[in-house]
This record gives C-alpha cells, structure tokens and sequence, in this order.
C-alpha cells in the first residue's frame, strides 16, 4: 500500500468513527464527546472514559487505545485487522465502547 492509499484508507476510519458518534447521540442516550486533533479522535463517554485512536503514519498501522488495552490495526484484505488476533477495527470498537459505557453500541465503516 502507498502512503496515499494509507492516507485515503486511514481517513475514512476516522470520518467513520466521527460520523458514528453523531449518530449515536442522536439515536441514544448515550453521550460520546469525539474531538478530532490531526489525526488522532478522542472519544469521550459520560462516565469519563475514553477510547484514542490514532494514526501511524510511518507503521501504516491505526492504533486504538481503550480500558480493554491498546490494539494496532493493519489494512488487509479490505479492513483493518488487528495485528495480534486479527478481530477486526470497528466490531472491537463496538465491543470496547459498549463495555465502557455500559450499552449497546455499533461503530460501522459507512461513512
């Protein structure tokens, strides 16, 4: 993959994830703060805790940092997988912000 195509691929993980908190606080109950700096997203629920992500760029990795632990992210075969377990970018992210906050939550790569 070339660094543009990281770039590109990266990008829309993060508008995607942006989108989705959107979505979720109009839909739920549930209030995430996101705040975008660069390239990296802070999510931030009611409770006080929060989910990074962030870009590595010279890795061509995402990495996402939650209470669960930090996780990186490789683009394969049309998603980001993680590179320990191979579970893929938003159905962790789901898990992980669903387990933080305490409800059900979906995080999907449409943007």
């Amino acid at each position: 993959m070339t660094d543009l195509e990281y770039q590109n691929q990266a990008e829309h993980v993060l508008k995607a994830v942006e989108q989705a908190c959107d979505r979720l606080n109009d839909e739920s109950d549930v209030d995430i703060d996101n705040q975008r700096t660069g390239a990296m997203v802070t999510l931030t629920f009611a409770n006080h805790s929060q989910i990074i992500i962030n870009l590595q760029k010279p890795l061509q990795e995402i990495w996402m940092a939650a209470r669960a632990g930090g996780f990186h992210y490789k683009f394969n075969s049309g998603q980001w997988l993680d590179t320990k377990d191979g579970r893929e970018f938003f159905a962790n992210l789901s898990r992980y912000a669903s387990e933080q906050t305490g409800h059900p939550l979906v995080f999907a790569a449409t943007v």
